[in-house]
């Protein structure tokens, strides 16, 4: 049985008092159940990279983890107003999250770029969380598994035996933010088609231990039909992860 992550993607929200107001709320609802949840699943939050700081003072002694939401491919340089892997490990940042579509679509983030950054990642012992999805536009071409398998293959290209440290998240870009959600069916078929790519890219055991995430309008009500199917470990969660009570809600969610 793979254990779940489930993670919470802040993006650009909140400020260093309201993050600790934030975790402190989500500790006072989730330490109690810790011991039962690290049974099963992972938690982790992402916050802006300058909340970092204050976020790990925050959860100094809990079993949250912290992650980042992106990073540079190089550990230091001539690249202003870029964070570098080693930046954030000072801080206890055990996860970065890569390839967000926001990244792709907003920023023009592409491929081989995103290659980059899973393998500097790896190079400095943080774990990424490469994300892949189609758009609309995509899917109702019939092109999804295309554009998500190749997402994936570029993504994870000379990962090779590192790749027991790598998640994946599923996050069709049509229900990012929108409200309006994959259905588990239909985000089963496409885990279930990652899953099989990963196989083979890395080999049975492997593909079969590493989790594939659910994202995209993941909320306290449809959570745990997701998490029902039998390819999606978890999720990585963005507005609902910004209130403690339907985040830990998210955390919470019920084992098939």
């Amino acid at each position: 049985m793979r254990k779940w992550l489930i993670a919470g993607n802040w993006k650009m929200n909140l400020t260093a008092n309201s993050a600790r107001a934030l975790i402190a709320d989500l500790r006072k609802d989730l330490d109690r159940d810790a011991a039962v949840l690290a049974r099963d699943r992972d938690i982790m939050i992402a916050p802006p990279a300058v909340i970092i700081p204050a976020a790990a003072q925050a959860l100094a002694g809990s079993s949250i983890a912290l992650g980042a939401q992106n990073m540079h491919f190089e550990d230091k340089g001539a690249f202003t107003g870029e964070i570098s892997a080693p930046m954030l490990s000072q801080f206890g940042v055990s996860h970065v999250i890569l390839g967000h579509s926001e990244r792709r679509h907003i920023f023009g983030e592409g491929d081989d770029l995103i290659n980059r950054k899973v393998l500097s990642a790896l190079k400095n012992r943080l774990s990424p969380i490469l994300c892949v999805g189609e758009t609309e536009q995509e899917r109702d071409r019939g092109n999804t598994l295309s554009v998500v398998l190749g997402q994936l293959e570029r993504g994870l290209a000379a990962v090779n035996d590192q790749s027991e440290r790598v998640t994946v998240a599923y996050e069709p870009v049509w229900a990012i933010g929108t409200g309006r959600n994959a259905t588990p069916e239909q985000a089963q078929e496409v885990h279930g088609a990652i899953r099989e790519a990963l196989r083979d890219l890395f080999g049975h055991q492997a593909a079969d231990t590493l989790r594939i995430l659910y994202g995209g309008s993941v909320t306290p009500e449809n959570v745990d039909s997701l998490v029902s199917k039998p390819d999606i470990d978890g999720a990585l969660v963005g507005g609902a992860s910004l209130k403690a009570e339907s985040f830990a809600r998210i955390v919470r969610a019920r084992r098939a």
